[in-house]
């Protein structure tokens, strides 16, 4: 049952220190708030997450969509090709240290050619996370909140910063931002981010270009890393977000945009951000969709054309089942 034993995401294994990193996708957490100016808890987010995880799992390796009529991800959890680093370090009041040790981690799963899956925390963290990477990339920063804010006051590490760094990266190509909305961003960060050449997409433009279009803003085949704040999302939907935002996205225009990108680019990372479940309803309704949200989009990633020519072997399609399956 799923309320029962210690948590690790899908019930993946969980890795030592000192084991080596021999997997597809390597889920760990990045549990800090510091970044948060305004109410705590995020920090709570990946041990949620991780919980309502569990209920995905049904005595069967993978999960199974009635819309689709299959199963997802049987190769990666029969065969554990899904591991749990745990979570980073954090020192509290050091957040120096902290994202020194959250970028140490991201390299880690990264040393092997795995595909880093990041729970947050709050957007800050996407800052360190990004940095470990080398090879070029484009970032696409799904978020009702531009942040973008300028370094100021000695402030530079919140989360209304972190894609002011990530945009400066030498190694990142592109900033797209996606599902902009939000009454509390800036002039500047606007004008900013504009200057500095990013592409933003807000809610009415989304509704417009719809997620196929939105998705191919990211060159084709191109190494794009995701990063998914969930106030994205509509307000209704997350009371588990404490910077959640009116007029925001519904559920099946996330989901689309996220399979679009998968059928379209080369997926090296991914973070999900700004689950507070201090602030949730009863039943964790917010983690609950979090961990919805990540298992049903590593589903089609593992599915996509690009993966199975990465990940899966002649001998393994040869051998995956039925047709449909992973």
């Amino acid at each position: 049952m799923h309320f029962v034993g210690i948590p690790s995401f899908l019930r993946s294994r969980v890795l030592g220190p000192d084991d080596p990193v021999e997997a597809d996708l390597v889920v760990f957490g990045a549990p800090t708030d510091e970044g948060s100016p305004y109410m705590p808890g995020s920090r709570f987010g990946p041990r949620s997450i991780r919980e309502h995880s569990l209920r995905f799992l049904t005595g069967e390796p993978g999960y199974f969509d009635p819309s689709a009529g299959r199963h997802y991800l049987e190769r990666e959890m029969g065969e554990r090709r899904i591991v749990d680093l745990g979570d980073a370090d954090i020192i509290p009041t050091n957040v120096v240290g902290t994202f020194d040790n959250i970028t140490a981690l991201t390299a880690r799963a990264l040393s092997k050619g795995g595909t880093p899956i990041v729970l947050g925390g709050d957007h800050a963290i996407s800052f360190p996370v990004v940095r470990a990477f080398s090879d070029p990339l484009y970032v696409i920063h799904f978020d009702a909140h531009l942040d973008y804010m300028p370094f100021v006051h000695g402030a530079s590490m919140t989360n209304a910063h972190a894609f002011r760094h990530i945009a400066h990266m030498p190694h990142v190509l592109g900033l797209v931002q996606v599902g902009i909305r939000s009454l509390r961003s800036t002039e500047v960060m606007w004008r900013d981010t504009m200057a500095d050449g990013n592409q933003v997409v807000t809610m009415a433009e989304f509704r417009q270009r719809g997620p196929e279009e939105t998705a191919a803003m990211v060159p084709k085949g191109a190494n794009c890393y995701i990063s998914l704040d969930m106030d994205v999302l509509d307000l209704s939907l997350v009371p588990g977000c404490v910077s959640a935002e009116p007029d925001g996205m519904l559920y099946a225009q996330l989901r689309d945009t996220l399979i679009a990108l998968t059928n379209r680019a080369r997926i090296v990372g991914f973070d999900l951000v700004e689950v507070n479940p201090q602030l949730d309803v009863g039943t964790g309704v917010t983690s609950y969709l979090a961990a919805h949200t990540i298992v049903e989009f590593l589903g089609h990633l593992c599915d996509s054309a690009a993966w199975k020519t990465l990940r899966v072997t002649p001998r393994d399609q040869g051998t995956s089942g039925s047709p449909g399956h992973t």
